[in-house]
């Protein structure tokens, strides 16, 4: 897909294949303003966004996959529906796929939603 926007509702899907949720948001590295994490709604009655990296990920005609089996993804940090992810709850992101983490040089947050 050419446009990142054009991926919200699609698939998401892990490293075999089986179905995580479906793709709602991408938080961008503000420092570059490149796709580093997206939000994946699971869940039918307590319907929440998860949070996985997308680097490794590849974009399919009709799904996103990323590298990361379904029960991790499905167990990570989240966020209501309706929620932004909090600045002070970005490390925790970052922790839970072992990913290093720091601020921008000015103390600011590290992603922004798109």
């Amino acid at each position: 897909m050419a446009d990142i926007r054009e991926w919200r509702g699609q698939p998401v899907v892990d490293e075999k294949g089986h179905r995580i949720g479906t793709l709602e948001s991408v938080y961008v590295e503000t420092s570059t303003d490149e796709p580093f994490f997206a939000t994946v709604m699971t869940g039918f009655t307590n319907r929440r966004l998860v949070f996985v990296p997308l680097e490794g990920s590849v974009a399919g005609p009709a799904y996103l996959r990323v590298p990361y089996p379904k029960s991790k993804v499905k167990q990570a940090p989240a966020i209501g529906t309706d929620d932004i992810l909090p600045a002070t709850d970005e490390p925790e992101v970052f922790a839970y796929y072992e990913l290093p983490y720091a601020t921008g040089a000015g103390g600011e947050r590290r992603l922004a939603r798109r």
